[in-house]
């Protein structure tokens, strides 16, 4: 299991930026809401270059032209932590990065009895006990969301 983790952890800090970094707790804060709705950081290079993903091609040529601006704003909060330069390109965004109302309004449904036992019955096959009860509270609660839907 831990061996996994580890893997897992790997893989996400290589496809981007961790929750943790500065950088990415700070970015609504220095660029906007609106701009954080629509770009992202995505990942930081060895280079030091950031890789920002957009909500569309237009995002990312307007974000072109406002990248001094932006690394000004970055070297102000960040220091020798800011990146040497800005990328910016069509991308998945995260929804850690859209504030809206709705995001913020969102009820999380709650599994109930039949979603918990056919969660039970799906992961039962699963040999490892701790791995098994993860898999039957995520597919349970996938289940709940479905049924919300």
């Amino acid at each position: 299991m831990d061996r996994l983790e580890g893997a897992i952890r790997k893989e996400a800090k290589r496809i981007g930026l961790p929750a943790s970094s500065p950088l990415v707790s700070l970015w609504p804060e220095l660029v906007g809401e609106t701009i954080a709705a629509n770009a992202w950081p995505a990942r930081l290079t060895r280079k030091g270059v950031l890789q920002v993903n957009t909500s569309s091609s237009t995002w990312a040529f307007e974000l072109k032209h406002l990248e001094p601006k932006i690394l000004s704003r970055l070297r102000e909060s960040l220091a020798e932590e800011c990146p040497s330069e800005l990328r910016f390109a069509p991308g998945s965004i995260p929804s850690r990065g859209r504030n809206t109302d709705s995001a913020k309004g969102a009820a999380v449904p709650q599994a109930g009895h039949g979603e918990l036992a056919q969660a039970q019955k799906l992961a039962e096959p699963i040999g490892d006990a701790e791995l098994r009860a993860l898999v039957a509270r995520a597919a349970a609660a996938s289940l709940a969301r479905s049924a919300a839907k």
